[in-house]
């Protein structure tokens, strides 16, 4: 096996639903106006699923992403989702994806949970199966449905937060392109910043223990101070291990949560606008869905050509904390 096989991305795909709620249309359900949203978090609007499920975005955005690599779900011999909203407890997202793709029965399809990061863990995970030669071609999907565990009469969270999904195909390269390094990080002790209970309810054997509401809870100053400090840190470190330097990327492709960290970050790196993928006014804070999203249409608008160095760097619940570096 060649010491320089990685992994490269062959195809991108990306799903958002149809329904669009307006900063205006929030402000009718919670005490909120536009002003107050946009200056805070750079979103107007955001996607919400109506019918749409976890499983059939994430097979929208997996079959766009399988046509731009030209390719059928035959080909694929490993299909991970990260996901915080999975359409049941079990089976695994990825699973019904395989299924409904007709991915070979038989080849690997799991979840990946690490809520906002879980793109780039699911994107480190197939890149190891192809570095070992477990896998030849790979479907790496994002998908989150959060307007199913948002409390939509908690202004703090619910006009962060839309649905959407974003996949990549991977492909086994011997070649100088694809992607260069890629790291991953947990720290459970600060799990308290951002979770959410989900349906979890007592069994009959607790007695009195009472149930927590299954939305999102977060501390939302604490949060943005060290999602600033650490997703800094998490881009400093996969460019040095690609041995590559601030001056080469071409475009950073991040996590869409707050305008304000995006800002941070860029102006950290010494970036100029146009090499910042931000598109969170349109679809606001996707989870897993938003980093494959905006790399999507990075690629269909013309933004992402051949030898460009792509950065991803991701913060979310866990807390978990990613980033990649890819030469495209």
């Amino acid at each position: 096996m060649p010491h320089t096989l990685r992994s490269k991305i062959i195809g991108t795909g990306s799903y958002a639903p149809r329904k669009t709620l307006t900063n205006d249309d929030l402000a009718a359900i919670v005490e909120t106006s536009d002003a107050w949203i946009l200056s805070r978090t750079g979103i107007k609007e955001r996607r919400v699923a109506v019918s749409d499920s976890s499983t059939g975005m994430a097979v929208k955005a997996a079959k766009a992403a399988l046509k731009a690599a030209e390719l059928s779900a035959k080909d694929i011999d490993l299909v991970i989702v990260g996901t915080v909203t999975p359409e049941m407890i079990f089976p695994s997202t990825a699973c019904f994806v395989q299924s409904e793709l007709g991915v070979r029965g038989g080849s690997a399809a799991f979840d990946v949970s690490a809520a906002c990061s879980g793109f780039l863990f699911a994107l480190d995970t197939a890149d190891k199966y192809i570095r070992t030669g477990a896998a030849k071609k790979a479907l790496v999907i994002g998908v989150d449905k959060f307007s199913r565990i948002v409390d939509w009469q908690d202004r703090s969270t619910c006009v962060l937060f839309g649905d959407g999904a974003g996949a990549a195909v991977l492909s086994a390269s011997s070649g100088s392109r694809g992607l260069l390094a890629s790291r991953v990080h947990s720290d459970g002790r600060g799990w308290e910043m951002l979770y959410a209970p989900g349906a979890v309810r007592p069994s009959r054997f607790e007695d009195g223990v009472r149930a927590e509401e299954p939305y999102i809870k977060m501390n939302g100053n604490e949060t943005f101070k060290i999602a600033v400090r650490t997703m800094e840190r998490a881009v400093t470190e996969a460019i040095e291990s690609s041995g590559l330097t601030k001056g080469d990327v071409s475009l950073l492709v991040p996590h869409q949560a707050n305008m304000r960290i995006i800002k941070a970050i860029k102006e950290r790196m010494g970036l100029a606008d146009e090499q910042v993928v931000m598109n969170l006014d349109r679809y606001g804070n996707t989870s897993a869905g938003s980093i494959p999203l905006a790399l999507d249409e990075a690629v269909r608008e013309g933004r992402v050509k051949d030898g460009d160095v792509i950065v991803f760097v991701a913060f979310g619940g866990g807390l978990t904390w990613a980033s990649a570096v890819v030469r495209w």
